[in-house]
C-alpha cells in the first residue's frame, strides 16, 4: 500500500492512497462512500474522524483507521461501492507527511560514507534533527540559502514510525515502523562546516524533500536490501545499497526508543552512502537550474529542482 497527500485544482492537499499504479484514492471521500453503502448513519463525520487529512492523524488512529483503510480498498477492489478517486496524471502529489512529531536524522550511517568524509564508522549512531519547514513537496524548487558555496545533496532511505516505541528491542523494533519513504537530506556545507556541527547548515528550509508516498512496511520484506541512488541532471553520482548500512533500520529504531518515545508520524531519516559533492574529486556541488532525482528501490523516485533563494 501506499500513502499519500495531493491535490487537485490547487484546493488544499487531502489525504490518500494508491489505487492500484496510476490512481489516488481520496480516504475520507471513499470512506464516507463506503459506510454509506454499509448503512451507516453519519457516514461522513466518521470517516473524517477515521481519515483525517494530517498523515500523523491517520496514523494516530491506530488500529481502527487502519482497519477502516483495509476495508474500504477490500470494498472497492470488489466493486460493492463507489470509491472517490483521481487520475495520478491529474493530482500533485505533496510531501506524504508534512506534521512529523519528530523529524531524526542519523549521520555517517554507511561505512563508505564515512570514509569518504574522511570518519571512521561512528560506534552509535550520531543524530541531529530537521525542523519540519525543512519539508519539501516533490517537484518543489529546493532553494540555494544565499552566499551558500557548497550546496550538496543526499539520498536517504526514510522510515515512519506507525506505534508507539519505548525501549523496544531489535527484534520487536520493525513492528513499529509503518512504512518508508525517500528523503533527500539536502546540505549547506559552508553553515555545516562552519559551525563544526551539523543541525543549522542541514535544516534550511525546503532541504528535506520527502516522497512521492510512504510504502507501508508489508511490502517492503527487508529494508536492508534496497538499491539507493541519486541522480544529478541526468548522471548518477550515488549507487549503493542498505545492506551497507552501519546500523539498519531495526537497531536505529531500539537505539533511539531507549532515550526518546518514538511516537506514530515521527520520521527518521537514516543516512547516506558515498557520493555526496564534497567528497568527489573535483567536489561538485548544486546550482539553480540543476535538476536531482533520488530514488529507493520499491519507493519510487523524488524529483526536485534547484533555486536561489
Amino acid at each position: 500500500m501506499k500513502i499519500a497527500r495531493f491535490s487537485k485544482n490547487g484546493q488544499t492537499p487531502r489525504l490518500g492512497c494508491f489505487l492500484g499504479a496510476d490512481r489516488v484514492m481520496d480516504l475520507a471521500a471513499s470512506g464516507a462512500a463506503f459506510l454509506a453503502s454499509q448503512g451507516v448513519v453519519r457516514a461522513a463525520p466518521i470517516a473524517d474522524t477515521l481519515f483525517p487529512q494530517s498523515t500523523r492523524g491517520f496514523l494516530e488512529g491506530g488500529g481502527a483507521s487502519q482497519e477502516a483503510l483495509d476495508r474500504v480498498i477490500e470494498g472497492a477492489r470488489a466493486g460493492s461501492f463507489q470509491p472517490v478517486t483521481a487520475p495520478l496524471s491529474e493530482v500533485r502529489l505533496h510531501a506524504p507527511i508534512n506534521d512529523p512529531g519528530k523529524f531524526i536524522c542519523i549521520g555517517l550511517n554507511y561505512q563508505d560514507h564515512a570514509a569518504e568524509t574522511g570518519n571512521p564508522a561512528p560506534k552509535a549512531p550520531p543524530i541531529f534533527p530537521k525542523w519540519n519547514t525543512a519539508l519539501l513537496d516533490p517537484g518543489e524548487p529546493v532553494l540555494r540559502p544565499r552566499g551558500e558555496t557548497h550546496f550538496d545533496w543526499e539520498v536517504e532511505l526514510g522510515v515512519v514510525i506507525g506505534r508507539t516505541a519505548r525501549y523496544v528491542s531489535r527484534e520487536q523494533a520493525l513492528d513499529h515502523v509503518y512504512g518508508y519513504t525517500i528523503i533527500n537530506d539536502v546540505s549547506a556545507r559552508d553553515l555545516q562546516f562552519a559551525d563544526k556541527q551539523w543541525q543549522r547548515g542541514k535544516s534550511c528550509d525546503t532541504f528535506a524533500p520527502i516522497g512521492p508516498s510512504i510504502v507501508t512496511r508489508d511490502t517492503i520484506p527487508d529494508p536492508h536490501q534496497l538499491r539507493i541512488r541519486l541522480r544529478l541532471n541526468g548522471e548518477v553520482l550515488q549507487d549503493s545499497s542498505t545492506n551497507q548500512l552501519v546500523f539498519g533500520v531495526d537497531r536505529l529504531v531500539s537505539f533511539l526508543s531507549e532515550t526518546v518515545t518514538l511516537e506514530p508520524g515521527d520520521l527518521i531519516a537514516t543516512g547516506t552512502p558515498p557520493g555526496v559533492g564534497f567528497a568527489r574529486t573535483p567536489p561538485v556541488f548544486l546550482k539553480p537550474g540543476d535538476t536531482v532525482e533520488v530514488e529507493v528501490e520499491g519507493l519510487g523516485v523524488l524529483s526536485n529542482p534547484v533555486q536561489a533563494d
